[in-house]
């Protein structure tokens, strides 16, 4: 279960001050608690309650085996997620989002499997032969792939849940990821539609100090979910281990049951003579000579 979210600490972190009222998003109206100096003021009780529902759905998933995707591009945000996503061991995107990251993955697959391929070039020795004009090309194309995707080359396949911040800013992503059912797990402030997110955290998205909040909690429950999967695997190795050791303790005290052998044909000259006249002195009737007996004992009668 995911740790309790203290409303003080979200106070403290600035997570409830929202954008300017002429800006707002009229359906965040739920979650905005008052208005202050022309700043829409967030209810950080349904932050903290959110959060907590956020944190243990991300824990599900993450026990589950399937990976979460971070997206956030922004300056301000780049940094704390590129952390706290690595911490948790999860792929994350703060640069450029690829069009079709999600909708077009297997094309984003190749740019990837392209930069194993110029490092496997480099460890073979296949990079030194080539001219130094195209050790130049080679270099800087992959750098400029490490840059946009190096944070995803472990994503192996689409991500179980996308995890965003600002998603008036990160808008592609989310409209990638509705179409394809992904649930999306957003901080959401006052100036965004809550209802293009299945999972919000109505929250300041413009300051360091409250997406770290954020985000640190998130990267928490999923170490969690991880922690989890971990200890649920070893109890099933140590039950099968016990199980294994219990059958051939038992295998060992069951005593071997002896085989009965067949009798075997007798192989003595006089045995099977006497075989031969048993044989001959047992004469079987035919169906004739059955109906013609008892004709005759009737006619006696």
């Amino acid at each position: 279960m995911a740790n309790k979210v203290e409303v003080k600490e979200l106070l403290d972190a600035g997570v409830h001050f929202g954008h300017l009222t002429r800006r707002w998003n009229p359906n965040m109206a739920p979650y905005i608690y008052m208005e202050r100096n022309g700043i829409h003021i967030i209810n950080l009780y349904k932050s903290a309650a959110k959060m907590q529902e956020a944190g243990e759905a991300l824990a599900k998933i993450a026990a589950s085996g399937r990976k979460i995707l971070f997206v956030a591009t922004k300056k301000q945000a780049k940094e704390i997620v590129a952390e706290q996503a690595e911490r948790a061991n999860m792929p994350y995107i703060t640069e450029r989002w690829p069009g079709g990251m999600l909708t077009n993955f297997v094309t984003i697959r190749k740019a990837v499997k392209k930069m194993a391929s110029i490092d496997r070039m480099k460890k073979d020795g296949t990079f030194n032969t080539l001219s130094k004009k195209e050790r130049l090309q080679v270099d800087r194309l992959r750098a400029k792939l490490e840059k946009n995707l190096g944070s995803i080359s472990d994503m192996s396949r689409l991500p179980a849940a996308l995890f965003v911040v600002d998603i008036t800013r990160e808008h592609i992503a989310v409209k990638e990821a509705q179409k394809l059912n992904i649930p999306i797990f957003a901080m959401v402030d006052t100036n965004s539609d809550p209802r293009e997110v299945d999972y919000l955290i109505p929250s300041n998205d413009d300051a360091s100090k409250s997406i770290s909040k954020v985000i640190s909690y998130v990267a928490d429950s999923i170490i969690d979910g991880l922690s989890e999967r971990k200890s649920s695997k070893e109890s099933k190795k140590e039950e099968k281990a016990e199980k294994d050791a219990k059958g051939e303790k038992s295998e060992k005290a069951a005593p071997k049951a002896k085989k009965e052998k067949a009798e075997a044909p007798s192989t003595d000259a006089e045995d099977k003579k006497a075989m031969k006249d048993a044989k001959k002195d047992v004469k079987l009737e035919s169906k004739q000579q059955t109906l013609d007996k008892s004709s005759s004992n009737e006619e006696e009668e």
